[in-house]
């Protein structure tokens, strides 16, 4: 349980951080770029394994990683863009619901992973949660047009999620860990070079060195969240379709605690009552 307590800790340090850019106007996208290149270094320090292109060319997961480094690149900037054009409590729900595609694609893919009407009602419970401590009143509207925004949000990131588990299920053994992140993140940091090099035919990019400590400072707990959530679904002693929505769950309740604490944000009785909902479905699908 210690990799699924440090996952949800390092992923609420990336939240934070985030809050920080917006404050002092880092550029998420120079900043996420130099982040996955400090991870994919830290992924490369770690590794018992000395680098070797063609080596990480001919593996079975270089695909997987392929696949997952572009949909990180990817639904961070349609994340971005989808707080701007449809709202944040919309945005959200639509990411942390995508928990849902890697858990049914775990019960159907692999035998081990049991089903119980226990876990369906924990899983409902964490929807409820979800919804309840995402949204600061009771509407959600949007303009329609940009439904498309959410519905590839919620693809993605479930897509990513589940090759990810699929990586850790069938292809990358213990000595090849260090050079898979390594490769998703590099592979990352390029996707969004292309993307900075794209944005720029239009508007001429502001380098800064804010935007390049920011990218340092995420660096290191986005390896750290990626490490011990890869450690988690191989030997937390949870089946996948656990600890996906448990990790969900613990970061949606320590996030509404640092808010409160660190950013004086105030919760409403909705959100304390998604939080009671999150620790309910917690208990239920880890215990019961």
């Amino acid at each position: 349980m210690i990799d699924i307590v440090i996952t949800i800790l390092s992923f609420n340090v990336l939240i934070v951080l985030f809050k920080l850019f917006h404050k002092f106007g880092v550029d998420n996208l120079q900043a996420l770029i130099v982040n996955y290149i400090v991870a994919g270094c830290c992924s490369l320090y770690f590794s018992n394994q000395s680098f070797s292109i063609a080596y990480v060319i001919s593996t079975p997961w270089i695909y997987h990683a392929l696949i997952i480094g572009i949909l990180f690149i990817v639904t961070f900037n349609i994340y971005a863009n989808s707080t701007q054009k449809v709202g944040i409590a919309i945005t959200a729900i639509a990411n942390k619901l995508s928990l849902f595609i890697p858990v049914i694609a775990a019960i159907i893919l692999y035998p081990g992973e049991n089903i119980t009407a226990v876990k369906i009602i924990g899983f409902a419970l964490a929807v409820v949660g979800i919804y309840l401590s995402s949204t600061k009143n009771k509407k959600l509207s949007f303009d329609k047009k940009y439904i498309w925004l959410i519905i590839i949000l919620f693809v993605g990131q479930g897509i990513a999620d589940t090759i990810f588990n699929h990586a850790q299920q069938t292809t990358v053994n213990d000595a090849d860990k260090g050079l898979f992140f390594m490769a998703l993140l590099f592979i990352a940091s390029i996707g969004g070079m292309l993307i900075l090099l794209g944005k720029s035919v239009k508007t001429t990019p502001q380098f800064s060195l804010k935007n390049i400590v920011g990218g340092i400072a995420l660096g290191a707990p986005n390896y750290i969240s990626l490490i011990f959530f890869f450690n988690a679904l191989e030997s937390s002693g949870l089946e996948a379709s656990q600890v996906f929505p448990v990790v969900s769950m613990g970061v949606v309740i320590v996030s509404a605690l640092v808010g409160i604490v660190f950013f004086k944000e105030k919760l409403s009785l909705s959100n304390w009552l998604g939080i009671g909902f999150a620790v309910l479905s917690i208990f239920i699908i880890t215990f019961l």
